[in-house]
């Protein structure tokens, strides 16, 4: 293998950079040249892919988003579009190819790997609900983020005496909400995984206001339903007035932590040593601190699942 290709795909998280940055200079330390695929997928198939140097991922690794750009594609599902893929590498002469991205891109790395093309995915996404990883790149930025503005949120809360309704990201994992609902001490978190009755949450507010509790503070999941929505369910149905914050694309912005930045760099890494190994269709992960990798088809017929031990002890603390 003497040439090798990054792209990151779907929703940006901070690190990416610092993976791509890890990718390029672990590729041209063990004299391969690297090439970045602008757009994901879709400049993959349009061929806009340009060979980078040591100097193209300068002073990144600080830096949230992805110099790479990404995007969506409906498109690339499709076999055609996949082979046509597969033939704009082959142009350069590129041997193997890193994806950086969640579920979707992983999706899309498989089908390049059943097609013969080896490639290897790297977990780049704030929700954290990649399998075969602890963590995914991004997840304790954008878990940090939400955590800080929930603290200034609660200033107000605490002046007004109010109860909040914070709307996080998490449409089909409760990840976010349910570690940044504990870090902040949440009456309630209300979660994918997890039904919920409005009425517990009611109660949970009532008792606090009967102790003499100044303040509230309620962590919603987006895929439970809008805050606005809940909002509504909360005055029509028990007339308690709430305040909705929802936090948006906030989560996915900002420089990387520590933890992320660190993250990146050794899976990068990874990725190229298991690319000059001749290994595609691999999936890199960390696991109990450790960088492993699985069989990116396999990773895909599971589910995340969610740590039980860490939402009963949400539940227990929230009385």
């Amino acid at each position: 293998m003497k040439k090798i290709a990054v792209l990151t795909s779907g929703g940006d998280s901070p690190g990416m950079n610092a993976a791509i940055r890890a990718v390029v200079r672990k590729g041209i330390y063990e004299g391969l040249e690297v090439y970045g695929v602008f757009q994901g997928y879709a400049g993959l198939m349009e061929g806009n892919i340009k060979k980078l140097e040591l100097g193209s991922v300068g002073d990144i690794i600080h830096r949230g988003g992805t110099i790479l750009y990404s995007a969506r594609s409906e498109e690339f599902k499709k076999d055609e579009s996949q082979y046509k893929a597969i033939e704009q590498l082959k142009k350069l002469g590129i041997d193997g190819l890193v994806v950086i991205g969640g579920d979707g891109s992983y999706r899309g790395a498989a089908k390049l790997t059943e097609k013969g093309f080896p490639c290897v995915g790297l977990p780049g996404t704030i929700d954290n609900d990649i399998p075969g990883t602890d963590y995914t790149i991004g997840y304790d930025t954008a878990l940090n983020t939400v955590i800080e503005s929930i603290d200034k949120i609660r200033d107000t809360a605490t002046s007004h005496d109010r109860t909040f309704i914070i709307e996080v990201m998490g449409r089909h994992a409760g990840d976010i909400a349910l570690f940044s609902g504990l870090a902040v001490g949440a009456e309630s978190i209300l979660i994918p995984e997890k039904p919920y009755e409005l009425i517990e949450v009611v109660e949970k507010l009532k008792k606090g206001i009967e102790r003499g509790k100044k303040h509230s503070i309620i962590v919603l999941a987006e895929g439970v339903c809008s805050a606005n929505e809940l909002a509504t369910k909360l005055k029509e149905k028990y007339q308690l007035e709430t305040r909705i914050s929802v936090l948006g694309h906030i989560q996915r912005g900002g420089s990387p932590t520590g933890f992320d930045r660190v993250l990146a760099s050794r899976l990068g890494a990874r990725a190229v040593e298991l690319l000059t190994q001749g290994k595609g269709g691999r999936a890199v992960g960390m696991q109990k601190q450790e960088i492993v990798d699985q069989d990116i088809i396999e990773i895909l017929k599971v589910r995340d699942s969610l740590p039980e031990d860490v939402y009963k002890l949400s539940q227990e603390l929230s009385i």
